[in-house]
């Protein structure tokens, strides 16, 4: 991998600054990828002293954080400052998050990184501010767009034991019933499937579609769905030759054994694909946009105002997300 990660600075009160100079600390005994960190050097500095942290941090262009990253964490100015104290957003938190998510992706667009790996967000913060998208994915995927026609963005959660995909993400259980139909499940499917090709090496893809509804409708009698919108969808990514199975119970597509028959779980909605992976790996789970002309991985987490500049704050997840981006960036130029 030639070129570095960008990494974004999150909301400024929340633990993304805490978690990225914890990660760079631990560079050289988890041999982590290079990466730099987008946003005001002097914030930064300033979380690093409330912490006790010793962080040599250096002001950089991305071309050269590369070179800089094994003594100084290299820091990419955004033009916007930032202010907010630990656990307390202010009027400079929306355009200091906003602002280095906007730069990670020009900066990947351009080639002078190879990925994007986004610090948790306050979706709250930002909706004061005018904000008008769902979430990060939402987000990306109109920057992705650079003018033209949105890609469908999908969200992938992957860990090393578990990688589930939820067909409708952030709306209410009520708006993802209305929402879901046979060709939103086989239009995620199908984004999903070509990159766990491309991107995760995997050959052949194996997926396991859950049903909808409980023991995936009882052949109607508990709703028929199932029936209806699920079945139909994996018949057509059948015949695309895609290895679908389903509609299957989602009470039990997630234990041990269940986990060894599929390299992929396509989930009907948020919370059925993410309690299981939070349950199993969620200290070392990863946030994946996939649908996207370039790699963008997450932590798993938010931005846990109550433990921001506290020292409590795990890196895991930003460790496993900033490692898994590296991966996917190798793979997609083997």
């Amino acid at each position: 991998m030639a070129k570095p990660l960008a990494l974004t600075s999150g909301e400024p009160a929340g633990i993304g600054p805490d978690i990225a100079l914890e990660a760079w600390l631990r560079r050289r005994e988890l041999d982590l990828p290079p990466f730099y960190l987008l946003g005001d050097r002097a914030f930064f500095a300033e979380r690093a002293k409330i912490l006790g942290l010793k962080v040599e941090l250096a002001d950089v262009g991305p071309d050269d954080a590369r070179a800089t990253f094994a003594n100084a964490l290299p820091v990419v100015a955004t033009g916007e400052s930032a202010t907010a104290r630990p656990g307390q957003p202010d009027v400079t938190s929306a355009n200091a998050a906003l602002a280095s998510i906007r730069h990670a992706v020009d900066h990947v667009r351009t080639g002078q990184a190879s990925a994007v790996v986004t610090n948790p967000i306050s979706k709250s913060v930002l909706y004061r501010a005018g904000f008008r998208h769902p979430g990060h994915t939402e987000f990306l995927a109109e920057l992705a767009a650079n003018g033209g026609p949105a890609p469908q963005p999908v969200m992938m959660l992957w860990s090393p034991t578990l990688a589930v995909v939820p067909v409708t993400i952030h709306v209410s259980l009520r708006d993802a019933l209305a929402d879901l139909t046979s060709e939103l499940i086989v239009s995620t499917a199908r984004i999903a499937v070509a990159d766990l090709k491309a991107r995760f090496g995997v050959a052949a893809p194996r997926l396991a579609v859950s049903g909808l509804n409980p023991h995936a409708g009882e052949e109607g009698s508990l709703g028929t769905e199932d029936i209806t919108i699920v079945t139909p969808a994996i018949e057509i990514l059948r015949r695309d030759g895609i290895d679908a199975r389903g509609p299957l119970p989602a009470d039990t597509m997630f234990h041990a054994a269940a986990r060894k028959t599929y390299d992929c779980a396509i989930c009907m909605y948020h919370d059925q694909a993410l309690i299981p992976i939070k349950t199993i790996a969620f200290e070392d789970a990863v946030n994946v946009t996939l649908g996207l002309p370039f790699i963008r991985t997450s932590p798993d987490h938010g931005t846990a105002f109550d433990i921001a500049g506290t020292g409590k704050a795990n890196p895991s997840s930003l460790i496993a997300a900033l490692r898994l981006a590296a991966r996917m960036a190798c793979a997609g130029t083997a």
